[in-house]
């Protein structure tokens, strides 16, 4: 009588209905354990988004070189994503359709995350980009790509409220940032405490890779799959070229793919680009420490405001604002671009805006996947995230690419002791004048994009569906 008294003390309260009258499913604890699984995935981006600037002044690669074997790499990253997404769908385990790539993951992504920064020195150029080639491909399209894909599905698989799933989109994106501004605060001086060669990045990515190795199995041992909504879609057996013709016919999951295309060509501008901007404009790489400590207020006020802007506004008003923000930040800039202070403000002004972007734009595009359902009766969860994935696989290969080829364009050479004034320019371009048209073009987007007005309709027609069955 006392152990049942001690149960029912102990039995949770019931979670009720989100505003749009749909069943919530998650707690405080269930949000923590699945943003945790944004820290692998950003420490592997992140340090990806390094690379260029690792490969060229540490190893002593062509920009040039380094900027097309990265684009190759992407390329690759961007269609196994399509493939991983149909393999998760037909996925059979008693575990679950995702959760069982993280724990498959964990080991390689440790591997591949220290094999990145191992490129050996003794080999001819020719070999050396075969190596960059092959170790990016490993990581970004066969690893990341295998946790990634599933977990951005999970969002899908784990709730049907969009309001929950924005609250993930803010928890994951906490966790990531936080990685993120943790390796673009302390790669550079720590690298160069520790004499700043190539010994000291691969000492640095050892500990990495073993911080994602962690974080996997605990995901694998946390993460949460609803039944329920992983029934609705088992029966359904998509042929690969049906679901891409759906989703291209879906005109809400073309905009989410653009924006996720657009995002992260500017994403990976700034994690790419910054160092350069340090130490060719600003006179000194380790001020890059500086930009990323001054980012951390804006950041955190960032994630302290998504959550009730998004309530109040809605999800697509609130990334407008973000948008109209960097823009403003970055027109600022153009007109004092050598300016340390205009720097440290703009930066902190465009680190706020995207915080809203990398926090809402996932659940946006989840979103989508009951608009499939409602408009062409399939939801396809797995290929709704990995074609998006593709546009964002491809954004950030571009833009991490247009940072070498600008560079090689304007005669950057490592081993000279001064630049020639055109390095400034496209330093420029990379820093602050391609931003600027990306925030532009993003906020003319959202501005068509009205398919969160339309979601409590389309969510009540397809439970009366489900009911009718």
């Amino acid at each position: 009588m006392l152990k049942e008294r001690k149960r029912m003390g102990k039995k949770k309260k019931e979670l009720g209905l989100d505003s749009m009258g749909i069943q919530k499913t998650m707690r405080l604890t269930d949000y923590l354990g699945d943003g945790l699984g944004q820290l692998p995935l950003n420490i592997m981006s992140t340090l990806v988004g390094q690379l260029t600037y690792f490969y060229t002044e540490k190893v002593g690669l062509a920009a040039g070189m380094v900027a097309t074997m990265l684009l190759i790499a992407k390329i690759f990253d961007a269609f196994s994503d399509l493939a991983m997404g149909k393999i998760m769908d037909n996925g059979k385990s008693p575990k679950g359709k995702c959760r069982p790539w993280f724990s498959r993951m964990a080991i390689p992504a440790l591997v591949s995350i220290i094999l990145l920064f191992t490129v050996p020195k003794n080999m001819g150029s020719g070999l050396q980009a075969a190596y960059v080639l092959i170790t990016n491909i490993l990581l970004t399209a066969i690893v990341y790509t295998a946790v990634a894909i599933p977990y951005g599905a999970l969002m899908a698989i784990r709730t049907e409220s969009s309001e929950e799933r924005g609250k993930m989109g803010i928890f994951r994106a906490a966790f990531g940032y936080i990685a993120g501004m943790v390796i673009a605060i302390l790669l550079i001086p720590i690298t160069n405490m520790l004499g700043g060669t190539q010994s000291a990045w691969i000492k640095v990515a050892v500990i990495f890779g073993l911080i994602s190795l962690l974080s996997l199995f605990i995901l694998y041992k946390v993460s949460k799959e609803n039944v329920q909504i992983v029934e609705k879609s088992e029966d359904e057996d998509v042929p690969f070229v049906e679901g891409i013709k759906i989703l291209f016919k879906n005109k809400y999951w073309v905009i989410m793919l653009a924006l996720q295309f657009l995002m992260n060509i500017s994403y990976s501008l700034s994690t790419s680009g910054g160092t350069y901007y340090a130490k060719y404009i600003l006179g000194n790489d380790n001020i890059v420490a500086l930009l990323g400590a001054v980012g951390l207020i804006p950041t955190f006020l960032g994630f302290i405001l998504t959550g009730p802007m998004a309530s109040k506004l809605g999800m697509t008003k609130t990334c407008m604002i973000s948008c109209a923000m960097g823009a403003a930040a970055c027109l600022v800039r153009v007109f004092t671009p050598y300016s340390l202070m205009t720097c440290l403000v703009g930066g902190a002004v465009t680190t706020f805006a995207n915080i809203p972007l990398m926090c809402l734009f996932g659940p946006m595009v989840n979103n989508c996947v009951e608009y499939n359902d409602y408009k062409f009766g399939k939801r396809i969860v797995g290929m709704t995230n990995s074609a998006n994935s593709f546009g964002m696989k491809i954004g950030s290969g571009i833009g991490a690419s247009l940072i070498g080829w600008l560079l090689a364009a304007a005669g950057y050479n490592a081993a000279l002791a001064a630049q020639p004034a055109s390095v400034d320019t496209a330093i420029f371009a990379f820093g602050i004048y391609i931003p600027l048209a990306l925030f532009v073009i993003m906020f003319i987007l959202l501005m068509k994009n009205d398919l969160e007005k339309r979601y409590p309709e389309i969510m009540a027609e397809l439970q009366k569906r489900e009911a009718a069955k």
